[in-house]
């Protein structure tokens, strides 16, 4: 199966790149609207300007097996976020902005390669500030072969006017659901409004993709894939996530309930997140999620 972007006229992707330029001119790519002008600054949230900054591309093997089959996801990690986790394991990237700014040919190339060393997808981490470049970059990656699905894995902290300009581009979405309470979005990750703005990035990305589409290989092609990190003491609230997700979303959600949080960065100052979490608090979050009426939950 062609990925969706190939499907689309490019005179069409051509003027949604154009939509995707203007925005940054005063910037609202992303939910916290920093409006600088990024072609000229890098004086908002992220501190990234005109160019595309990244951190490291390679196979990647400890994703989720429905994206890593037998040669791996290509992944490109992409530097700076538009949040800022305490505990962030690649707070080196997402904070300290670890990484380099290339050409749009250059990240294009870097598309190809993956695809030249087998790789299932083109795995976009953090990509929600750099929409636009990506989307320059894969305008050329597409005229030199390309032709794999694309993984927007982000941290759902999404504009949903952004999200429309991706319809028929992006096949895979995986937004994380971080936490249904405000207050504690925006003590440990600095996210004002959080869960109001992650249910509408994930309806947006729903409407688009629907649900997980795995082929006879094991591979995922199409759809939405929500992670949902436990955090220790329930501070991702959550119950109620899953509710917005069975109810909002579908039973059928493809949801991966992942259990390696592990303190990083800051995470030793907030004595609550101090610690890895039990086994029992896994057990019990896995147990909610099928309590409200999720059936396609993650297994390895």
């Amino acid at each position: 199966m062609l990925p969706s972007y190939l499907n689309l006229p490019k005179k069409e992707l051509k003027s949604r790149i154009e939509k995707l330029f203007k925005i940054l001119e005063n910037c609202e790519i992303c939910p916290r609207k920093c409006h600088v002008n990024r072609l000229k600054r890098k004086e908002g949230f992220c501190k990234l300007g005109f160019l595309p900054m990244i951190s490291a591309s390679h196979p990647h093997f400890g994703e989720e097996s429905v994206l890593v089959g037998e040669h791996g996801s290509g992944t490109i990690f992409f530097t700076s976020c538009n949040l800022a986790c305490v505990y962030c394991q690649n707070y080196e990237i997402s904070q300290l902005r670890i990484g380099k700014e290339i050409s749009f040919e250059k990240l294009a190339e870097i598309m190809i390669s993956l695809q030249n060393r087998g790789c299932h997808n083109i795995n976009l981490v953090t990509p929600s500030p750099q929409v636009p470049q990506i989307m320059r970059a894969l305008l050329i990656a597409i005229d030199q072969g390309l032709k794999l699905p694309l993984v927007y894995n982000t941290s759902a902290y999404d504009s949903v006017e952004t999200l429309k300009l991706l319809d028929g581009i992006i096949d895979i979405y995986m937004p994380d659901t971080k936490y249904s309470d405000d207050n504690i979005s925006l003590r440990y990750s600095n996210a004002p409004n959080y869960f109001k703005i992650m249910k509408s990035a994930i309806k947006e990305m729903h409407r688009q993709v629907e649900d997980l589409i795995i082929d006879k290989e094991g591979i995922a092609t199409r759809g939405l894939l929500i992670r949902h990190l436990v955090l220790p003491n329930n501070l991702a609230g959550s119950e109620k996530i899953f509710e917005f997700l069975a109810k909002e979303i579908g039973p059928d959600t493809f949801l991966n309930i992942m259990n390696q949080y592990h303190p990083h960065f800051k995470a030793f100052e907030f004595p609550e997140l101090s610690r890895r979490i039990t086994t029992e608090e896994h057990r019990k979050t896995i147990k909610l999620a099928k309590k409200v009426g999720l059936k396609r939950l993650h297994r390895e």
